[in-house]
């Protein structure tokens, strides 16, 4: 049985170390990185099989690869890295760079990721690969940013994932609605979303992006035969106040007194 109160209070940890993280660094994408970590602690504590040896386990793509500090923190916060690794994040030759390097922690980052669009059709090639090599029981997940979906390159990924039908391949869009500096309807509307993926073909689901239980139920949930992709109904800088749907936080880090706000409100039930 899944702990879920474990992974939301892994989540919060996570949270934390994203404000000190970036705050040091002076750097990042902080609004990104707290929208994300509910679903990336989910998937790694709850869902994917990570036990055997490679090829043989689930894989992880994180294709907004804006998000990496979300990814190094959840990380940091589940044991996977050594959260003292986080003070060199985007310094120079660092470990944490401000996207993932896969040659930099291998066992973390499946690929170099951050030029937008990326991460499905790789995700449809690991989703296929498994397929063909008689591992149809391995999954591949891919985080998406909404943003993200601008890219053409997604679709056609789409498009491939149905025609070989990766019932293996979970896509799970980081839906909070805003991308760089407004609102993803008014730079680029998306919306019907659900009708889009399901005119690819794709069983689609959607989710509190922020609630472990029904993250995990909703990949979890019978294969179709399908690709799936889930719409993860999040907010943008979740669980601080004054970051909450706030675009500028985008791409802004916290000051030394916005750093004590934010880390005294993840203090509180």
């Amino acid at each position: 049985m899944m702990d879920f109160q474990a992974i939301k209070q892994t989540a919060r940890q996570a949270r934390r170390y994203v404000l000190q993280m970036n705050h040091r660094a002076g750097k990042g994408h902080t609004g990104a990185d707290l929208s994300e970590v509910d679903i990336i602690c989910t998937l790694f504590m709850g869902v994917m099989d990570r036990g055997a040896e490679r090829p043989d386990q689930d894989r992880f793509i994180l294709s907004k690869g804006h998000g990496a500090g979300g990814l190094y923190c959840s990380a940091a916060a589940m044991g996977l890295i050594d959260p003292a690794i986080l003070d060199q994040f985007m310094g120079d030759d660092t470990l944490l760079a401000g996207h993932p390097v896969r040659q930099k922690l291998p066992d973390l980052v499946e690929i170099n990721s951050g030029g937008l669009g990326h991460g499905l059709p790789i995700g449809v090639g690991l989703a296929l690969g498994n397929k063909l090599s008689g591992m149809g029981h391995r999954r591949a997940f891919v985080l998406l940013g909404d943003g993200e979906l601008a890219e053409g390159s997604n679709w056609e990924a789409a498009m491939s994932a149905s025609k070989f039908k990766l019932d293996n391949l979970v896509a799970i869009v980081d839906r909070n609605r805003l991308q760089l500096a407004g609102k993803t309807e008014d730079i680029m509307p998306l919306e019907p979303l659900a009708d889009k993926w399901l005119a690819f073909g794709f069983e689609v689901l959607e989710c509190d992006g922020h609630d472990p239980e029904a993250i995990a139920n909703a990949v979890n949930q019978p294969s179709t035969g399908k690709p799936r992709v889930i719409l993860a109904n999040t907010e943008k800088g979740h669980g601080i106040s004054f970051m909450a749907n706030v675009p500028a936080w985008h791409h802004s880090v916290p000051n030394d007194e916005q750093l004590a706000l934010g880390l005294a409100e993840l203090e509180e039930d």
